[in-house]
């Protein structure tokens, strides 16, 4: 029913974890300069490190991790440490693995996945919940979609969460990741597959989140500053409830809107999130979203009926990202077919964990409303 494999760590500082963790030579740190430099670099480590926008910028791609991959084919170490947030963690999964050549092949599942180095990630966003998920998710350029590769060889060892690396991200990724971390708690509560265990972490992600989103909107972004080891607990917690549960529809349509026109993970979801909960509620209003609307109603202070609820949210959630017609990203209007085919043809891993199933018309459907 329920299963964390991933030592949790917390330490307030970087310095603490490197000491406790006897950062040396034999370590690969994958990261970014703008981490690298004000946390990392006054330590004097002899890591090897490696910065991870020096091959792209945007969400990983499959170019992006074969290059950086044949850039350290000769590099030897016995342990990575990712230091991150969602695309140095995704990548640095791949790097604990043996037999990968071809980046492709892995998520193409065309050669064993074999772990054979330990992993440490210690995310620098509230937001993927990927330090605790056995998922990596890449962009594969040639068939314009992303796709997620799941296994527990990319499991990390140990998870670190660090509140000082928090202090310098930008209030744009911040909000973007905190608005994912919070779709992953709902995706995962209104799960087939989800259970009493997964929903305690789905429920104590969403208590965190939602009340820092309306001190948000009531006082600004800095009210956030004062609630970054909360935030990277919520998005914890929440990456331990989907990495049992699973998330479903919001991320699956999401996919060819971020891989086709490189929109920003969370903003992504975020364009689906309420319109697939109205449809949800549509279809079988007595379920789990009955639990899930009362869950969201007294958080956000309104009545749980839909009608009322989902806009009540988009409110809130507003504040932190704009909702915008997908239109607007560049999408075509003939697109509306051809994301529904590809959402259909990759992204079965996802739709196994809709509320209710979705037909090839409902999908097609949101895009079409949303456009």
């Amino acid at each position: 029913m329920f299963s964390v494999k991933t030592n949790i760590h917390e330490f307030e500082t970087f310095e603490l974890f490197a000491n406790q963790f006897q950062l040396g030579k034999d370590d690969l740190v994958i990261t970014q300069s703008f981490i690298y430099e004000p946390y990392i670099k006054p330590l004097g480590l002899p890591c090897t490190f490696v910065m991870q926008e020096r091959y792209g910028a945007g969400e990983p791609s499959d170019e992006m991790i074969q290059h950086m991959m044949d850039d350290l084919a000769d590099c030897r170490y016995n342990r990575v440490v990712a230091v991150g947030g969602g695309t140095v963690i995704d990548i640095s999964k791949l790097f604990a693995l043996g037999l990968l050549s071809n980046v492709t092949d892995a998520f193409e599942r065309r050669i064993p996945i074999v772990k054979l180095k330990q992993l440490v990630i210690v995310p620098t966003t509230c937001g993927t919940g990927s330090e605790v998920t056995n998922i990596s998710i890449a962009e594969l350029k040639s068939r314009h979609t992303k796709l997620g590769l799941a296994d527990s060889a990319i499991l990390a060892d140990d998870a670190v969460l660090v509140p000082e690396l928090l202090r310098t991200l930008p209030f744009a990724p911040f909000a973007f990741s905190a608005i994912d971390a919070l779709i992953h708690a709902t995706e995962s509560y209104l799960s087939p597959k989800a259970n009493a265990y997964t929903r305690l972490f789905s429920v104590e992600a969403m208590r965190l989140i939602l009340p820092v989103f309306k001190g948000i909107a009531a006082e600004g972004p800095d009210y956030r500053l004062a609630h970054l080891g909360a935030m990277l607990r919520a998005s914890n917690y929440a990456g331990i409830a989907f990495g049992n549960a699973g998330c479903g529809a919001v991320h699956a349509l999401s996919y060819p809107l971020g891989g086709t026109y490189h929109v920003a993970h969370g903003e992504s979801n975020y364009q689906f999130f309420t319109h697939i909960l109205g449809l949800y509620a549509q279809k079988n209003p007595d379920g789990s979203i009955a639990d899930l609307n009362a869950q969201y109603a007294s958080l956000i202070g309104c009545p749980a009926d839909p009608s009322a609820l989902y806009p009540a949210l988009d409110r809130v959630l507003s504040c932190m990202v704009k909702k915008r017609p997908l239109h607007e990203y560049g999408m075509k209007a003939e697109e509306c077919a051809s994301f529904t085919d590809s959402v259909l043809a990759t992204q079965q891993r996802l739709l196994a964990n809709n509320y209710v199933p979705l037909s090839r018309e409902d999908i097609e459907a949101v895009y079409k409303a949303l456009y």
